[in-house]
């Protein structure tokens, strides 16, 4: 099963450096980063500011090491870190992404 994974950053160095370890891992295939703005709750306030979204494509298989390296790279206590499954997608593409990936069963 393929899994896009998402987290946000503060900076684009940050997100450059995360997307990068993962790619050089082999625990993703790519990696989109994109400017955003969030709004959210933290420590009883409401907070607006810039970030840097990542969207990184794996297998599942490579969600745990990913997700460790994200938390050991991040910057925030409590970084965002969710995976959408792939559920359809261009068959040429998704083998692509399979043969990037080396976390294997």
């Amino acid at each position: 099963m393929l899994l896009a994974v998402c987290t946000t950053t503060e900076t684009k160095e940050e997100a450059r450096t995360i997307a990068r370890a993962a790619v050089e891992a082999g625990l993703a295939a790519c990696v989109h980063m994109e400017d955003i703005t969030s709004i959210y709750m933290w420590q009883g306030k409401v907070n607006e500011g810039c970030e840097v979204r990542l969207t990184m494509k794996t297998e599942a298989d490579a969600y745990p090491a990913l997700e460790a390296l994200i938390q050991r790279l991040h910057s925030y206590d409590l970084p965002a870190i969710y995976a959408f499954e792939v559920v359809k997608g261009s068959a040429a593409y998704l083998e692509w992404v399979r043969e990037q990936v080396t976390v294997r069963k």
